[in-house]
């Protein structure tokens, strides 16, 4: 299919799309989303772009191959230069494709605090993937690329036709997340602070401060929702996905204030309207279950580095 088929269909406001598709669509004016598949096959993050007057900002690098098919259809809207390719943090996902961008000219982007990550678990993963025997042919001749452009709390691009102000709220799915905002269409690229769906990996999180970092998002008039995985929505899925850490929480406190074991936990927990959300039920999600547990005992895991 050519981009201009995908965004004739519009279907983001029809649920038409599956996660077996992989979908491209203008959610305004210049302002485009790519909707990555993750079944059968988990090929990476959605991503998105903005039209500039001069030059395109990419939302997310996501795998190096899945960089190579974000340029072919950025080609396909505008033969404008893209000038800034923006982590919204330090996953492979999300990260590993910066150098398919800098390449062609343009500066990679990410918050200060994600800036320990990049350099640490961010090669790490990188090399590991250099080596892995799935992975070794795509990235073997590929050199680390890491965010050369830093900002605090905000980055503002204005060139009068559009405005996208690049925000850090806090430690969310990771130390550094941070989101893209459009205030003129009220559309915010959230990266995983915000997920649609089963998507949540809570390893590098601080789910106390990402309750936080949500009702920091629920501040934003947000119309339209483009998250780091799964179909775009409204400003309810902050909601939704503020639910499930504060609802996680309090079970996991409960039981634990019953004397109940990680193990124990992980058999009883419940909570039916995740999975008319997921589709998967809640149990399913035992990383999570045992970050959680590990926050309010104070018993962290020892992790490997990846």
């Amino acid at each position: 299919l050519s981009v201009t088929t995908l965004l004739g269909i519009s279907g983001w406001a029809s649920g038409w799309f599956v996660p077996t598709e992989t979908t491209v669509t203008e959610l305004a004016p210049g302002v485009f989303f790519r909707k990555t598949q993750t079944k059968p096959e988990f090929i990476g993050c959605n991503q998105g772009w903005v039209v500039f007057k001069d030059f395109v900002l990419v939302i997310d690098a996501n795998f190096p191959n899945q960089a190579d098919e974000v340029i072919k259809l950025i080609r396909q809207t505008t033969n404008k230069p893209i000038r800034y390719v923006f982590d919204t943090h330090y996953h492979g996902d999300h990260a590993d494709g910066n150098q398919k961008y800098t390449k062609l000219g343009a500066v990679a982007v990410a918050s200060e605090n994600s800036r320990a990550l990049f350099d640490t678990k961010g090669i790490a993963g990188f090399q590991k993937s250099q080596k892995d025997k799935k992975t070794k042919k795509e990235y073997s001749a590929l050199s680390y690329d890491k965010p050369s452009l830093f900002f605090p709390r905000r980055l503002v691009l204005d060139d009068g036709t559009q405005r996208v102000e690049l925000i850090h709220f806090g430690h969310a799915h990771t130390a550094g997340d941070a989101i893209a905002w459009l205030p003129k269409q009220k559309i915010a690229f959230t990266g995983d602070a915000c997920v649609n769906g089963a998507f949540n990996y809570t390893g590098d999180s601080n789910t106390e401060s990402w309750i936080g970092v949500l009702t920091e998002l629920q501040k934003l008039p947000i119309r339209l929702l483009a998250p780091g995985h799964g179909e775009t929505s409204g400003k309810k899925l902050v909601a939704t996905q503020k639910r499930y850490f504060v609802e996680l929480r309090q079970a996991i406190q409960q039981a634990i204030d019953d004397g109940k074991s990680l193990e124990e936990i992980k058999k009883s927990i419940s909570l039916p309207w995740y999975k008319e959300w997921t589709g998967v039920d809640v149990k399913t999600r035992e990383e999570n279950i045992e970050h959680v547990y590990g926050e309010l005992t104070g018993k962290k895991k020892a992790k490997k580095s990846s």
